[in-house]
């Protein structure tokens, strides 16, 4: 593992025109909520690469036995709806229902200091998925998130194999009921894209950041050298799991 924060962002610069938004909530059904902005970006309106999103996760921070963001983001995204189909296997479902973040523990080989903490997508900027996937349903966006275009996605899960931190998650059920922003169906990889359904509206948080009672999760633009994320970074020494890998990962850890 790599101690330097410098290879997550080599060039920061600062990204103009980023207001704050005031957010209105409707709740229109149970589990589905609509949010206004006032300000969003227009669906014709390219994605940039002015803005590289990310995050820093303080797990000395993180309370043990505590799943607020796993809970936020379940709810977030609709993965609250996906039940146990009829006769499963209890066990079976537990492993294999559809998570986008999970929490886990790392030993230190050196120390065997345990650490417990919460592992999503960590938007790498060359994430391994995109590259073995043979229709480009996973891809990176300029702005860093790497996403599932589930309209190509066949379910090879060549991506799942792919990815080192078993981010990515198979739906192996009919789905019926689900949030019009995170369509899913049978067959179709998905993993944490960073909440862009806000992010795409003007928001800044995510939905996970925004349950941390404990304040362990820093989100933002990190060209932007005057953000939460990027003032977190220079603050504290943090790391990228996997860092012999290479991959520049847009989530970033300290206290492991």
């Amino acid at each position: 593992m790599s101690n330097s924060n410098e290879s997550i962002n080599p060039n920061r610069r600062s990204f103009l025109g980023k207001a704050g938004a005031a957010v209105a909530t409707t709740l229109v059904a149970p589990g589905v909520v609509l949010h206004a902005s006032a300000r969003t970006r227009d669906p014709d309106e390219p994605v940039t690469d002015a803005v590289r999103w990310g995050m820093l996760i303080d797990t000395s921070k993180c309370a043990d036995g505590c799943n607020d963001c796993v809970q936020a983001c379940e709810k977030e995204n609709g993965l609250d709806m996906v039940t146990m189909p009829e006769g499963a296997d209890p066990e079976n479902w537990d492993r294999q229902r559809p998570r986008w973040i999970r929490q886990i523990q790392l030993q230190d080989n050196l120390t065997g200091q345990i650490t417990s903490l919460p592992m999503m997508c960590q938007h790498c900027e060359e994430p391994p998925c995109a590259d073995v996937c043979p229709t480009g349903a996973s891809f990176r966006r300029a702005d860093g998130i790497v996403m599932v275009d589930r309209h190509i996605c066949i379910g090879c899960r060549y991506c799942m194999m792919a990815c080192p931190y078993k981010a990515r998650s198979f739906i192996h059920e009919e789905i019926e009921v689900k949030p019009t922003h995170a369509p899913r169906g049978k067959g179709c990889v998905e993993s944490c894209n960073f909440c862009v359904h806000r992010l795409d509206r003007g928001e800044t948080t995510t939905a996970c950041q925004d349950a941390c009672r404990h304040q362990a999760i820093a989100f933002g633009d990190l060209k932007d050298k005057n953000s939460a994320v990027s003032k977190a970074l220079d603050s504290v020494k943090s790391r990228q799991l996997r860092a012999d890998l290479q991959l520049n990962t847009g989530v970033r850890y300290s206290g492991v």
